[in-house]
């Protein structure tokens, strides 16, 4: 079977995580939470290195409890940083915990963090390809920073939008590529 270029085909994670979750609709907020965490992580690499310390991230983070996490302290951050089975920036853990808070305060004032996606994507899915950042990601980004999340540029909202199946971008050749 063909699949997206940028799938490695020697990494079944990777396989895996293309074929039957990337781009597909999931509007669960446990697990909208937790790809938006992840994706904070990719900043700056690639989303392979993410996905391969995922199992372990889900370890470190208390099987991506919010609640947990909004109450980290300097001794959990100090354990974070001496792990090295997760990407160990203070940075990108401090921005995990700050995240996190505006998440559920996001999710507190629209009923669920999806509720508020939906403001931005008026509940529909968009079909392109060949992007990294669109007029969405852009607005999305945007608020999101405006409300102090930290590691939500547009590229990596887009990327997070791809994941959880706003923005499908399956290749033309990809089996699973499709327009509607």
């Amino acid at each position: 079977m063909i699949r997206c270029k940028w799938c490695n085909l020697k990494n079944p994670k990777y396989v895996e995580y293309h074929d039957n979750e990337w781009c597909k609709p999931n509007f669960d907020d446990k697990y909208l939470y937790e790809m938006l965490i992840l994706e904070s992580f990719q900043a700056g690499l690639s989303w392979e290195c993410v996905l391969n310390k995922r199992a372990s991230f889900k370890k470190a983070f208390d099987n991506f409890n919010i609640d947990k996490i909004c109450n980290y302290d300097d001794k959990k951050v100090q354990e974070l940083l001496t792990n090295k089975d997760i990407i160990r920036n203070k940075l990108k853990i401090n921005a995990a915990i700050n995240n996190s808070k505006i998440f559920k305060a996001i999710q507190n004032e629209y009923g669920t963090f999806y509720n508020y996606l939906k403001t931005f994507t008026e509940d529909t899915i968009i079909y392109e390809i060949d992007k990294t950042t669109n007029e969405l990601s852009d607005m999305l980004s945007k608020d999101l920073q405006k409300r102090g999340m930290k590691f939500v540029g547009s590229t990596i909202i887009y990327s997070y939008l791809q994941a959880i199946g706003v923005i499908y971008s399956h290749d033309k050749e990809c089996f699973l590529y499709r327009e509607t």
